[in-house]
């Protein structure tokens, strides 16, 4: 970490911090970082087949250390050498790939953002009609006695009424 990110990383930093950095040094410490991330992504989908060689995490130390010592400048070598025409010959279909990908990705994010939003209603309204059903002000038994007490008592008055005529 310290010999593969750190030191790198701090060393851009004083590059980039300079009053008029030299375009050389800012060219080769981007093609330093693109080359790490590029050989970490590859690291993490191919972990499983190298990891178990003996004195890899050696030879990666050594190989990080190659390429930003100042002597060796491997950066510049290994960007020239194999990244740049790689990546120059495949550019149009990694755009390509790479627009499909983002074009996907906002259509799945599309599709969980409703589904989210859709759940999140269906709960909101259950919690609303769980309050409602639970916090009346009247019991639902003091209605039902406020209703049905002067119907009630309207017939036994009728027929008191009519008894009282007879």
């Amino acid at each position: 970490m310290v010999f593969g990110y750190a030191y790198p990383a701090y060393e851009c930093y004083k590059t980039v911090e300079l009053n008029k950095p030299e375009i050389e040094q800012l060219q080769f410490w981007c093609q330093y970082w693109i080359i790490v991330a590029a050989l970490t992504i590859l690291e993490r989908v191919c972990d499983a087949l190298v990891s178990w060689l003996p004195m890899y995490s050696e030879a990666k130390l050594a190989f990080f250390i190659y390429l930003w010592f100042p002597k060796t400048k491997g950066t510049t070598y290994v960007y020239d050498s194999f990244f740049r025409p790689y990546i120059s010959k495949h550019e149009n279909e990694i755009d390509r790939s790479l627009v499909e990908v983002r074009t996907r990705a906002g259509d799945i994010a599309m599709i969980y953002l409703q589904k989210a939003i859709s759940h999140g209603q269906t709960r909101f309204f259950e919690i609303l009609h769980y309050i409602t059903e639970h916090s009346t002000p009247k019991s639902h038994s003091q209605e039902k006695k406020q209703t049905t007490t002067p119907e009630v008592d309207k017939p036994i008055l009728q027929v008191k009424e009519v008894e009282a005529t007879k």
